[in-house]
Formats: structure tokens, C-alpha cells, sequence
């Protein structure tokens, strides 16, 4: 009994493993085919839809082509009518309208330049005349300084001159208690030292001796502002080294102390013996020598009060 019992046990375990088995096979079949199946629907959707945008890009493409047919084909059409209607008539008035506003717009460009030439060339003339006109004022400015300048002068020359008429000859100055004579007429001829001497000396008077800084300052003043504008002049002075070379004196042989002399001066320079004074800001700076045949103007000095028959 126990022997049929141990065959048949094993017996049935031996049935169970084969049926285990299969079923695992069974299973490992059913998982590999559902894998195989799925790698074949993979496999067979990709190509579908590949062949799916390539058609989609192909119609576009197509399509494409056909609306750019369609434009030529409408540009070749309005180019027809263009070149054989009315419109080409249109083209050519809108062509000339152009030329002949492009030709109107250049003549008045040319019109506008001239113009601005026109108006510079104006205005550099007025640059020009306001220049001349600054000039101007700028000399009448001076001109009318030097003329206040010569009224204020002559301003305080008429106590001189109301002096003059009750002390001294027609025609002489008061001055320092000394009457004197300035021949400012452009009608009294220049004339040498000796004639100068010889003039004042009919008058009753003798070449002007200039010893001193008033006497200095008064006819220094008096001959600036009565210069002429022919140049400077000189006006022979009483003063003289004719006897000896350098050993200037006044003609009462007085010894020349303090002199007034311009730079450089006396230089001697072609025999110059004689003494003049000329115009200048400087009076320090007024003297010269000069050759006594030199023709000058000269000033006169006489005492107040002397009648001279004239």
C-alpha cells in the first residue's frame, strides 16, 4: 500500500511541475507576444506618418506654384493692357507731369540760391559800410576832442588876450608879464634865425628867451595847440652856440643852465648853431638845434607897455 501511495505522490508532483511549467510558459509567451505586437505597431505607425507630411508639404508646395502661376500670369495681363491701352497714355502724362514738376522744382532751387547769394553779397556790403561808418565816428569822436581841447585853450588864452590889449601890440600874447609873438599865419614866410632876430627886433622886442619851466609850460601849450596838420615846425628861440661849439646862451650872453632839449639833441648834425622849439607832448622834450639858415617860424618877446610904430 505504501509503495502504491509513494508512485502515485510522485506521480502527481511530476503532473504539477509539467503543469507549472506550462503555465509559465503560457505566460512568458503572452508577455513576448504583447511586446512583439507593440513593436509592430510602432514600427508600422512611423512610416505612415512620415508619408503623411511629405504629401502635406507636396500640395503646399503645389499650391505654391499654382497662386505664383496665377500672378504671372495677371502681371503678364495688366502689362498687356499697359503697353496697349489707354493706360500706357496715362504713364506717359504722369512721366511728364513729373519731368515738369522736377523741372520746376530746380528752377527755384536755382531761384533760392541766387536769391541767398544776393542777400550775402547784401549783407557784406552792409558789414563794410558799418566798418566805414565806426571809422568815421571814431574821427569825428577825436576831431571833436581836439576841437574841445583847442576852445578850452583859447578859453583860458582870453584873460591873456584882454591882458594883451591893454599891455602889449595888436597880435601879441600876455604871458608871465612879458607880451609875445607867435606868427601863426600860413601868410608870415619861414625865415632863418638872423631874420627872425631882425623881425622881432623892429617890433621892439628880441627872439624869445625861455629861461624858465613857466615860461617853458605857457609857450609850449600855446604853439601845441595852434600846430598845423602840415607836420610839425619849429619856432626859433633866442638860444645860440655860434660863438662856441656847445657853450649855448641866451642873446643877453647869459650861459644856458637848464635846457630842454629833445633826445639826442643838441647834435650839431650839418652846423646847427641856432635854438628851436617845436611841438610836443613832452615839453621836457622840445628843442633842437638847427642851422641858423634853416627857415622857421620864431617868437618874439617884448616888455609891456613899449609903444612901436607898426
Amino acid at each position: 500500500m505504501e509503495g502504491e501511495e509513494d508512485s502515485s505522490g510522485s506521480l502527481n508532483s511530476s503532473y504539477n511541475k509539467l503543469i507549472h511549467q506550462e503555465d509559465s510558459s503560457e505566460d512568458n509567451y503572452s508577455l513576448n507576444s504583447n511586446q512583439d505586437r507593440q513593436q509592430v505597431s510602432v514600427l508600422m505607425v512611423r512610416p505612415e506618418s512620415r508619408l503623411d507630411h511629405h504629401k502635406l508639404l507636396t500640395v503646399s508646395l503645389a499650391l505654391l506654384a499654382v497662386l505664383l502661376l496665377a500672378g504671372d500670369v495677371g502681371l503678364g495681363v495688366y502689362y498687356k493692357k499697359l503697353t496697349d491701352g489707354q493706360d500706357a497714355n496715362d504713364i506717359s502724362s504722369e512721366l511728364a507731369k513729373l519731368r515738369a514738376s522736377h523741372d520746376s522744382a530746380i528752377q527755384s532751387r536755382d531761384e533760392a540760391r541766387k536769391q541767398l547769394e544776393s542777400e550775402i553779397n547784401g549783407q557784406q556790403l552792409t558789414k563794410w559800410e558799418i566798418e566805414h561808418q565806426n571809422r568815421r565816428t571814431k574821427y569825428y569822436e577825436e576831431l571833436s576832442d581836439k576841437i574841445q581841447m583847442k576852445v578850452s585853450t583859447l578859453k583860458s588864452h582870453i584873460p591873456m588876450i584882454k591882458d594883451g590889449c591893454r599891455h602889449c601890440p595888436p597880435g601879441w600874447t600876455f604871458m608871465n608879464l612879458l607880451c609875445y609873438y607867435f606868427p601863426f599865419s600860413e601868410v608870415m614866410q619861414h625865415r632863418s634865425w638872423n631874420e627872425a632876430r631882425q623881425f622881432c627886433r623892429n617890433q621892439g622886442g628880441d627872439l624869445a628867451v625861455v629861461d624858465t619851466r613857466e615860461k617853458l609850460m605857457a609857450i609850449t601849450s600855446l604853439i601845441n595847440n595852434y600846430q598845423r596838420p602840415s607836420g610839425p615846425r619849429g619856432f626859433w628861440i633866442g638860444l645860440t652856440d655860434v660863438e662856441e661849439e656847445g657853450s649855448w646862451k641866451w642873446l643877453d650872453g647869459t650861459r644856458l643852465i637848464e635846457g630842454y632839449w629833445n633826445d639826442g639833441e643838441p647834435n650839431n648834425s650839418g652846423n646847427e648853431d641856432c635854438g628851436a622849439t617845436y611841438p610836443n607832448t613832452n615839453p621836457f622834450k622840445a628843442w633842437n638845434d638847427a642851422p641858423c639858415n634853416h627857415g622857421l617860424k620864431w617868437i618874439c618877446q617884448r616888455t609891456p607897455g613899449v609903444n612901436v610904430a607898426f
